[in-house]
Order: C-alpha cells, then sequence, then structure tokens
C-alpha cells in the first residue's frame, strides 16, 4: 500500500499552534524538522559543539510538519482540512504533498528519533540506537512504528516526567489511548504493579504489545483495542491520557470512574490556547488540579479527587 506524505512548512514561531492542528488528521502522530534551536539542543543532549555541515545549512526559522495518510484515508481531504484551519488561525503555511511506498515511509522518520533522558531516573531509546548509560538510568528501548509515542515530543516528555516523579512502585496504571505503549510500559519499569492501556487503533495496541516484549514487561502489561467504556473495568492509581484537548474534555465526564479514592489523573496533549477548557472540564467532573507542567507551548495537568 501506498502513502500520501504531506509536508507543512511554517514558521519555527508558529509550530506549536500548526503542529496541534495536524495532530488532528492522523490518529498516530506526527514528526516535525524545528532545527531554530540547533546549536543548543546540541550541547544539551549530545554535548558537542561540532555539528554536522548539513544540519548547519538547515532553515532555522521554518519548520517542516510531516504527517504519512493512507490512500484509502483520503490525503486530498486531511490537505484541505488543513488548509482551512491555517488559514482561520492566521498561521501562513505551505502544503506540498507526495506519494510514498510504505517501506520508505516505515523508516524515513527514524533519524529523527534519538535517545532522550526523562527527569531523574528515565531514559528512552530507540531499538536502533545505542545508548551510553553514564547515569544509570532506567532505560526504555522502544519502536513506535506507526503509532504515537516516542519520548522525544513535548506532550509525551511531560507525561513521563510526571510519572518518573509520582511512581513510587506499587501502583496500577490506566493509559488511554496508548499509542506505541510508552507511558504504560514505562510506568512498570519505574515500578508499577501492572499497566493497562486502551486505544481505539489495532495498529497502535500491536505496536505497544511489542514493544512491552522488547522491555520483558509483557507479563505485567496489557493493551486492549476498543472503546474505554466498553473494554476497562476496575480502579487504578495512576491515569494518563496523552491525547488532545477535545477528547480530554470528553473523558472527563466519566474518569472518575476508573481512578481509586487517592488516585491522580494525568493530562497531557493540551495546547495551551485550550488548557482552560480543560482545566474547567477537569474541576467540573469533581477533580482538583495539583500541578501544572508546560514545554514548548503545551501542557499538561495533574489532578486528584477533590
Amino acid at each position: 500500500m501506498n502513502w500520501t506524505e504531506i509536508k507543512i512548512s511554517v514558521s519555527c514561531t508558529e509550530v506549536e499552534k500548526a503542529s496541534a492542528i495536524a495532530n488532528m488528521t492522523v490518529p498516530y502522530g506526527i514528526y516535525i524538522e524545528d532545527y531554530s534551536d540547533l546549536e543548543p539542543m546540541a550541547k544539551e543532549i549530545a554535548h558537542i559543539d561540532l555539528i554536522d555541515e548539513d544540519l548547519i545549512k538547515k532553515d532555522r526559522e521554518n519548520a517542516i510538519i510531516h504527517i504519512y495518510i493512507s490512500e484509502e484515508d483520503n490525503p486530498n481531504e486531511a490537505i484541505s482540512y488543513l488548509s482551512e484551519r491555517f488559514t482561520a488561525e492566521g498561521i501562513s503555511h505551505i502544503i506540498d504533498s507526495s506519494t510514498v511506498a510504505e517501506t520508505d515511509w516505515a523508516e524515513n522518520w527514524k533519524k529523527y528519533f534519538k535517545p532522550v533522558e526523562i527527569g531523574n531516573r528515565l531514559a528512552v531509546c530507540p531499538t536502533w540506537e545505542k545508548y551510553e548509560n553514564k547515569d544509570n538510568r532506567t532505560v526504555l528501548s522502544i519502536d513506535p512504528g506507526a503509532a504515537f509515542g516516542t519520548g522525544t515530543h513535548d506532550t509525551t516528555k511531560l507525561c513521563l516526567t510526571v510519572l518518573d516523579s509520582v511512581i513510587s512502585g506499587g501502583e496500577t496504571l490506566l493509559d488511554i489511548g496508548c499509542g506505541s505503549g510508552i507511558l504504560a510500559i514505562s510506568s512498570v519499569i519505574l515500578g508499577t504493579t501492572y499497566a493497562d492501556g486502551v486505544d481505539i487503533d489495532a495498529m497502535a495496541v500491536r505496536v505497544a504489545t511489542e514493544n512491552a516484549v522488547i522491555n520483558g514487561v509483557e507479563d505485567k502489561t496489557n493493551f486492549i483495542c476498543g472503546d474505554l467504556t466498553e473494554k476497562i473495568s476496575g480502579k487504578y492509581d495512576i491515569i494518563c491520557a496523552n491525547i488532545v484537548a477535545d477528547v480530554i474534555i470528553q473523558l472527563c465526564s466519566n474518569v472518575t470512574d476508573y481512578m481509586a479514592d487517592d488516585g491522580i489523573f494525568v493530562c497531557s496533549g493540551i495546547v495551551d490556547i485550550r488548557e482552560n477548557e480543560v482545566a474547567e472540564a477537569i474541576r467540573t467532573c469533581g477533580l482538583k488540579i495539583t500541578a501544572r507542567h508546560t514545554s514548548g507551548g503545551w501542557v499538561a495537568f495533574v489532578a486528584e479527587r477533590d
């Protein structure tokens, strides 16, 4: 099967808002080329001053958002939607598209996924990369395939940072919209007793299950394809939802049904211009926000029973 690669060029100053809109077109995530902070990030992540010459030549003022859509999912409709939304939001943009074979699509984005250290204990590393574990961190090996969740996106980093700080051992976790399984699997290697993940995308569930095997936690994780209310029962100490604002707002109507009495709700994927709406939905369902974290124009909340 062939796929359409959609490339959206926008100003780096608009990339957070544009990527939030782009994320609405696909269930399995996007990737972004943004070289505006190349030098400081090279020093921070790789601890180097010498940068590859090809990278030096990259555009520092404009970012490129990449989306892949299968032929059967009507790429032209997605392009029209994106153009209309960007225009309505006043985001100057250029959209280009091309056809790619599935094998090329599956491999193309891997060059943008590198090991990343998160919080005080965790490191996320793609299965095809080597990671020099100087600080003796807990390492999560992951191959996201077509599922969202590499640990490099701000929304996932925010969730992982919260999990690193709240998991002390023995908790249970539910990951709603599990994607690659990164949150559920990370929680287990950080100390939860077990973690369940649910996603409406069968491909995400398959990828998450495979990642659990890679990390040796398949006996402590369970990934389920389907709707939350139809597939999940019981109470959890930690509930995670790294999705988008609209879905989180809908989720607030029944999320407390799955929370233990002293449980917490961690939600991310909220672009900052939508945070007040999400905060109101959280309060309306009887929860109080106990922490707010931000990164790159994205917001994550931690909430518990009022």
